[in-house]
C-alpha cells in the first residue's frame, strides 16, 4: 500500500483508469512516444497475463483424495527403502554411487541429504575403492564426479590407471560408449590445474561426437545431451523432470521410485504455483508493466529465473523477493539500454547512489516510477532481514544496485559515443553490468539465517561468488544477444570487443569467449571442496545462478525474446503437473493443463 500511494501522483500523470480499476497503457505510450528521439526494441508483450495465472489451480497428479493417500503412504515407504539402501553397509561402492546419482538426477536430493553423505563417507575408504572402482571407467568416473559435487577432495589421479607410458588416455576406451559419457561429466567438475581432466575432456568429446549409429538409442540421446550441455551446467529442477519420464521408458528403473519421484516434483510445483500467484498480484499492483511501454513485461520469466537459483523447497521467500529483484533489473535495463538518454541517465544513477527519497524531485517522470518502485521494494526487503537477523542489509543492497547502474550507464555512454571498448575494459564492466552480482547479494541476505562479519566483507569487495557467475552470465548473455545488439548500433559486446582488439572472425571470437566461460567454471568449482567463506547453501545458490545463464542464452534469449522452447520449459517446471499414471509401455504421461495461454 505505501509504495502504490508513493507512486499515485506519477502513475495519475501517466495514465487514467479504466471503469474496473486497470489501467490502459495507451496514455503511456502516447506520452513516450511522443518525447521524440527515443529508442524502442520492439519487445513481444508477455503471454502469462495476470488472469491466465491467477486461474491456475494446483493438480499435485489428477488423483481422487483416497488414492492420493495411498499414494503417499507407499511414497514413505519408498523414502524408507532408499534410505536403507543407502545404509546397507555390505553394499558395493558402485551400487551406492549409481543409486546417489538416481536420487539426484530424479530431484529426491534433499530427502536424503544426511544419509549420502554418511553413505559417501563410508565408500572413501582406499581399500574399497581400489577394490571395486578402477575396474572401469564408469565406475571411477562417476565416483569422482559424485564425490566432487558433495564437497569431497578428490585426485584428477584416478584416473591414471587409463593412461599409457606418454599420458595419452588408453585408445581402446574411446569403444566404451557409457565410459566416455561418465568421463565427459566428471571432466565438468575439473579445476584450472587439471591437465589430466582437461585432456580427458577433449578425448571424450571426439569420441562421443563420432560414435557409432548402431548404439542404443537411449544412450544416444543421453550423449547428445550431455554434449549439447554438461549435466553439471544444466538446471536440476528442468532436469529432474527429463529424468523422471526419461527413467520411465527402462523397464528395468523402479515404478515405485519413479512415483515418489513424480509426486515431489508435483509438490513442488503446487509451491511454485502459489509464489508465482503472489507474485503476479505484486507487480500487477506496482503497475510498471502498464506504464513503461518500452520496457519488458517478462514476471514469469523473472519468477523462473529465481526458482532456478533458488530451487529448495524451504526457499519460497528468496525465490519471491529475487523474482521482485529481477523484474526490477529488466525494468532498469530497459532504461539504461533502449530509452534513458544519457542526461537523465546520470541522474539517476545519482539519485541511486545518494539512495534519497527527495531525489525523485529531480528525475522525468518515467524515471520517478522506477525509482520509488525499486526503492521500497529493496527497503522492504532489508527491513525484513533486519527484522529476522538483527543485520542492516541497507549498505550492501544499495551498494549493489549503484555498483549495477554505474555499469549500465558505462555502456550507454559507449554506445552513445560508438566506442567499443578493449576486451578487459568491458569485462571489468560487463560482469557487473549482467546483474548477477545484485541477484547474488539479495540472494544472500534473503536465504541466510545468520551472517557473519567475513561474509558480509567477501560481499562488498566482490568475492569470486559474485564474480564468477555473473561473468559467465555476462558471457553467455553476449554469445546469444550480440547480433540483436549490433543491429541497434551497440559497439560493446565481448565478442565484438575481441574481433576489434585482434583482428580475428567472429567464429575465432565466439570459441574464445566460450573459452573465458570454460575458465570461469573451472575456477568456480574450486568452492565445492575449498572453504569459500561462504556456507555450501550459497555456494548452491551461486552455482544455480551460472547454470541458468546457460539456459536463458543456449539457443537464443529466453529473457528478452521468449520462444516455444521458453514457454516448453515455463510449462514444465511451473504449469504442467506429470501424471502418476503410468502408460502401459512404462512411460510417465504429461497431464495437459485444460486452460492454455
Amino acid at each position: 500500500m505505501a509504495l502504490r500511494l508513493l507512486l499515485a501522483p506519477y502513475l495519475t500523470k501517466l495514465s487514467s483508469p479504466t471503469a474496473n480499476g486497470r489501467v490502459h497503457s495507451s496514455m503511456s505510450r502516447q506520452v513516450f512516444d511522443n518525447q521524440g528521439g527515443r529508442r524502442s526494441a520492439n519487445y513481444q508483450p508477455t503471454v502469462w497475463t495476470y488472469n491466465y495465472l491467477q486461474s491456475l489451480v494446483a493438480d499435485e497428479g489428477g488423483q481422487s483424495r483416497p488414492a492420493e493417500k495411498l499414494q503417499r503412504e507407499k511414497a514413505q515407504m519408498v523414502e524408507e527403502e532408499v534410505r536403507g539402501a543407502l545404509h546397507d553397509e555390505n553394499a558395493e561402492p558402485i551400487t551406492i554411487f549409481a543409486l546417489v546419482d538416481d536420487i539426484r538426477r530424479l530431484g529426491l536430493g534433499q530427502h536424503f541429504e544426511e544419509d549420502i553423505l554418511r553413505a559417501l563417507h563410508r565408500c572413501l575408504s582406499p581399500d574399497v575403492v581400489n577394490k571395486s572402482l578402477q575396474k572401469s571407467l564408469h565406475g571411477t568416473a562417476l565416483s569422482f564426479r559424485i564425490l566432487r559435487q558433495h564437497g569431497f577432495h578428490v585426485s584428477q589421479d584416478v584416473f591414471k590407471i587409463f593412461m599409457d607410458e606418454s599420458g595419452n588416455i588408453l585408445k581402446t576406451l574411446g569403444n566404451d560408449v557409457q565410459g566416455m559419457l561418465s568421463l565427459h561429466e566428471a571432466c565438468n567438475l575439473a579445476i584450472e590445474e587439471e591437465d589430466i581432466l582437461h585432456e580427458a575432456k577433449t578425448f571424450a568429446i571426439g569420441h562421443l561426437k563420432n560414435l557409432d549409429h548402431d548404439i542404443n538409442k537411449d544412450l544416444q540421446g543421453e550423449v547428445n545431451h550431455e554434449l549439447e550441455l554438461s549435466l553439471h551446467r544444466r538446471t536440476s529442477l528442468l532436469e529432474a523432470r527429463r529424468f523422471i519420464e526419461a527413467y520411465s521408458r527402462r523397464r528395468y528403473t523402479s515404478h515405485r521410485i519413479l512415483t515418489f519421484s513424480a509426486m515431489n516434483f508435483n509438490t513442488l510445483q503446487s509451491i511454485l504455483q502459489g509464489d508465482l500467484q503472489e507474485m503476479s498480484r505484486w507487480w500487477n499492483n506496482v503497475g510498471l508493466a502498464n506504464k513503461l511501454n518500452f520496457a519488458r513485461d517478462r514476471l514469469t520469466e523473472c519468477f523462473f529465473l529465481a526458482v532456478a537459483v533458488a530451487d529448495e523447497p524451504p526457499l519460497s521467500n528468496c525465490r519471491k523477493g529475487l523474482t521482485k529483484v529481477n523484474t526490477l533489473i529488466v525494468i532498469l535495463d530497459d532504461v539504461y539500454d533502449i530509452y534513458g538518454t544519457l542526461d537523465e541517465l546520470e541522474l539517476f544513477t545519482d539519485a541511486v547512489r545518494r539512495w534519497d527519497i527527495k531525489a525523485v524531485e529531480d528525475l522525468p517522470d518515467y524515471m520517478k516510477l522506477c525509482f520509488l518502485a525499486l526503492y521500497n521494494n529493496v527497503n522492504e526487503m532489508a527491513y525484513d532481514t533486519l527484522k529476522e537477523t538483527g543485520k542492516n542489509a541497507i549498505p550492501y543492497l544499495t551498494k549493489a544496485w549503484y555498483d549495477l547502474c554505474k555499469a549500465f550507464l558505462q555502456e550507454a555512454k559507449w554506445s552513445n559515443n560508438k566506442i567499443t571498448p578493449r576486451v578487459e575494459e568491458y569485462l571489468n564492466n560487463g560482469w557487473i553490468s549482467s546483474s548477477g552480482h545484485v541477484i547474488l547479494t539479495h540472494a544472500y541476505f534473503l536465504s541466510s539465517p545468520s551472517m557473519r562479519k567475513e561474509e558480509l566483507e567477501s560481499l562488498e569487495h566482490h568475492h569470486d561468488l559474485l564474480r564468477l557467475p555473473s561473468t559467465i552470465l555476462r558471457l553467455t548473455n553476449d554469445l546469444a544477444t550480440s547480433s540483436a545488439e549490433l543491429e541497434r548500433g551497440e559497439m560493446a559486446n565481448s565478442i565484438v570487443c575481441y574481433m576489434q582488439e585482434t583482428g580475428v572472425s567472429e567464429d575465432v571470437a565466439r570459441e574464445h569467449i566460450k573459452e573465458l566461460i570454460d575458465t570461469a567454471w573451472k575456477k568456480m568449482n574450486r568452492y565445492q571442496v575449498d572453504d569459500s567463506l561462504f556456507g555450501q547453501s550459497f555456494v548452491r545458490l551461486a552455482f544455480n545462478l551460472a547454470r541458468i545463464a546457460h539456459y536463458t542464452y543456449q539457443d537464443g534469449d529466453a529473457h528478452g525474446a521468449p520462444d516455444d522452447r521458453s514457454k516448453h520449459c515455463i510449462h514444465s517446471l511451473l504449469i504442467d503437473p506429470i501424471s502418476l499414471e503410468l502408460c502401459r509401455d512404462g512411460g510417465i504421461a504429461r497431464k495437459k493443463n485444460s486452460t492454455s495461454v
